[in-house]
């Protein structure tokens, strides 16, 4: 699984351990989801201001949020659908407010490792099609998220 990791802001001390974090829950996901070896995905890593931006244009919120996900693979229906495995597997995009995450695991009372590998876990399930819009859907991304956070230790 290729994984490129993009830290584009300074207000989070951004360590060699919350990239260690990303990579295990990236390939704890990929290996439990039977990802091709050639899937790839990119993580944006920014602070309130820039996710702010975004979730404004693409979300129509004028509020900062912890984790945004770009699906490559999501076709519209006039869209052609193509199998080739000899190309790469775009997964898509995450982009993840450190500076959020870091209020937000003081708010639950656990690390910022926890929180950061959730919020890569939820993001990665965004990008494989998994929604929360109904309970039962919201119960079903849980489980998979918590066995994603179970298999690198990061559970509650």
């Amino acid at each position: 699984m290729e994984t490129m990791i993009i830290n584009q802001q300074n207000k989070v001390n951004y360590t060699k351990d919350l990239q260690q974090v990303i990579m295990n829950v990236v390939n704890a996901t990929a290996k439990m989801m039977k990802l091709p070896k050639n899937s790839e995905v990119s993580i944006l890593l920014v602070d309130n201001g820039y996710i702010k931006e975004l979730n404004l244009i693409y979300r129509n919120k004028n509020v900062p949020t912890d984790v945004l996900s770009f699906a490559m693979n999501e076709l519209a229906d006039d869209e052609p659908e193509y199998d080739n495995m000899g190309e790469v597997n775009v997964l898509g995009d995450i982009v993840i407010s450190l500076e959020q995450a870091v209020a937000q695991s003081q708010d639950y009372g656990h690390t910022m490792a926890r929180e950061l590998g959730y919020l890569v876990a939820h993001g990665m399930f965004h990008l494989m099609g998994y929604d929360h819009e109904t309970e039962e859907e919201a119960r079903g991304m849980r489980h998979l998220e918590e066995k994603v956070m179970q298999a690198v230790k990061l559970e509650r």
